[in-house]
């Protein structure tokens, strides 16, 4: 009962302080985060988030993501374990993705023990709040019931002995078709959902936690990827041109950035460093040289940059939301530096792509993730990917059709032991997919 009480009064108090802070603008200008200066965000007063802190994650940790139907989307899930695998491989992480249409904090409060704890997870990403919210106004009572159920979560996920980063829910871009009440606006169904944000933020410090700002890191980024790319006609919607909630890829992207920092990435995956006058080479871990001749350098790696392919200006496309936040500067860091380079420019030819850099700029270092979209990594990024996809898509099976199914009604400990079995070839297929890249860089001087 004495708990109880407690975790009454902690909601309560958060509930007030969200209050407070979003709806009245009270507090220090150090306590919010900066707005664009656009009449845009006017109506928006989102507290500070914490900055992301060092690296959460540790050698062999069992990742659960957890989630409503925009995880069950399986897209940031996967953009986030394709990443673990491909790009930082020495932290040998596997994961698992719950996701569940429809869901809220409550109902995977009721789910936790049986679908996830089983499996021991050992860190854990959270998304809720957009069915929480109810697509209407804030309103504490509704906001308190909402607190005291993802509390509920994360206190459950610690006390098994998970790591936890809580994450709100993203922003809206259109009146979602379900939405029976015509008289809400999108802006007060995204004023409400900043608010839960920022019960998220003191939650999660209460809970010592780490934060994702899923919801204010889109916000911004869907108002840049308007700017950018829509028009009247044709609007650049990063929550989703289908109903304005679950996001294509672009949206996704966005929303694995914000959970790979909150981890405490640094995305340092990698230096190639050449010596042009003294014909010399090096490798930082990861990548070995294996020659170095006639500008010409040969490397054998075994981390891999992002690979983030399409169109920068469609929402369906990865590589549009790597445009829209800083993916590359933060996460995807695979730096060529050439010194002691005699010529003024250079051509840099890497796979089946050329690029032209003064030679001040190579000195410095050139980020060879970014500026090469088609690059010799491709390929086997993509296998590890497509293997990433048919695991997860079966844990959404194991879990809905099985876990909560017939058979797992009947005997849930054959269940999952079948299922395990079942699994257990798909996890195999992901790190025999992850094999070493051989590739050449060629610099050339041009006259």
């Amino acid at each position: 009962m004495k708990n109880l009480r407690l975790n009454a009064l902690f909601t309560a108090s958060l509930v007030a302080a969200s209050l407070v802070l979003n709806f009245s603008g009270a507090g220090r200008a150090a306590d919010y985060e900066a707005k664009p200066n656009d009449p845009y965000f006017s109506k928006f007063n989102p507290r500070k988030a914490p900055t992301p802190g060092p690296l959460l994650l540790k050698q062999g940790d069992r990742l659960a993501i957890i989630g409503d139907s925009i995880t069950e989307q399986r897209m940031y899930s996967r953009i986030i374990e394709t990443y673990l695998t491909a790009c930082v491989p020495e932290l040998q992480i596997t994961a698992r993705q719950y996701g569940w249409s429809g869901e809220t904090a409550e109902g995977f409060l009721g789910r936790l023990t049986n679908d996830c704890l089983r499996f021991k997870p050992t860190v854990a990403t959270t998304s809720y709040g957009m069915n929480d919210h109810k697509y209407r106004p804030f309103d504490v009572e509704n906001a308190d019931w909402y607190l005291k159920k993802y509390t509920a979560v994360v206190r459950g996920l610690e006390g098994a002995g998970a790591r936890v980063v809580v994450g709100p829910a993203g922003s809206i871009g259109q009146m979602p078709p379900w939405v029976k009440n015509r008289t809400i606006t999108v802006d007060e169904m995204n004023i409400s959902l900043c608010a839960f944000r920022d019960l998220d933020i003191a939650m999660a410090k209460q809970l010592n936690a780490r934060f994702a700002d899923v919801f204010w890191t889109m916000f911004k980024a869907a108002y840049e990827g308007q700017k950018r790319y829509g028009t009247t006609d044709a609007p650049y919607i990063l929550a989703g041109k289908k109903d304005g909630v679950h996001p294509d890829w672009a949206g996704h992207l966005v929303m694995a950035y914000t959970y790979l920092r909150a981890l405490g990435l640094d995305g340092n995956l990698g230096t190639l460093t050449l010596d042009l006058g003294a014909q010399t080479a090096t490798a930082t871990a990861g990548h070995t040289v294996e020659s170095f001749k006639n500008n010409e350098l040969t490397v054998v790696s075994t981390k891999y940059p992002f690979c983030a392919g399409g169109e920068t200006n469609r929402s369906s496309a990865i590589r549009s939301g790597t445009t829209l936040v800083p993916f590359f500067q933060e996460l995807s860091r695979f730096q060529l530096v050439v010194k002691n380079a005699p010529a003024a420019q250079y051509q840099i030819v890497w796979g089946s792509s050329t690029n032209v850099y003064p030679a001040a700029q190579l000195a410095a270092g050139i980020n060879l993730a970014a500026d090469f979209v088609d690059n010799p990594f491709c390929a086997a990024f993509q296998k590890v990917d497509e293997a990433v996809a048919a695991k997860q898509a079966y844990e959404t099976h194991q879990i809905k059709g099985v876990f909560h199914g017939e058979e797992g009604k009947a005997d849930m400990a054959k269940a999952v032991e079948r299922t395990e079995a079942e699994r257990a070839p798909l996890a195999a297929a992901i790190a025999a997919a992850r094999v070493p890249v051989r590739h050449t860089l060629t610099i050339q001087a041009v006259q």
